[in-house]
């Protein structure tokens, strides 16, 4: 019977370190997401003011230069 606990208590130590493990990759995951949503949103920014878009309402199209 002790060895089964004991058994059971190794296990329960090992996944608690693999949750644990688990948890830190995650945190690391969502910080370089965040870091990719915003640095994926400043290049859209400099793209739509360097060239016009299919996307945009005529209205919204800066004038060129030459204007």
């Amino acid at each position: 019977m002790e060895e089964r606990i004991n058994e059971l208590e190794m296990r329960y130590m090992h996944q608690e370190e693999t949750i644990q493990e688990l948890n830190e990759i995650v945190c690391r995951q969502e910080l370089a997401i965040e870091t990719l949503k915003r640095e994926c949103a400043t290049l859209k920014e400099q793209f739509m003011t360097m060239s016009p878009s299919i996307l945009r309402d005529p209205g919204q199209e800066e004038p060129p230069p030459h204007y």
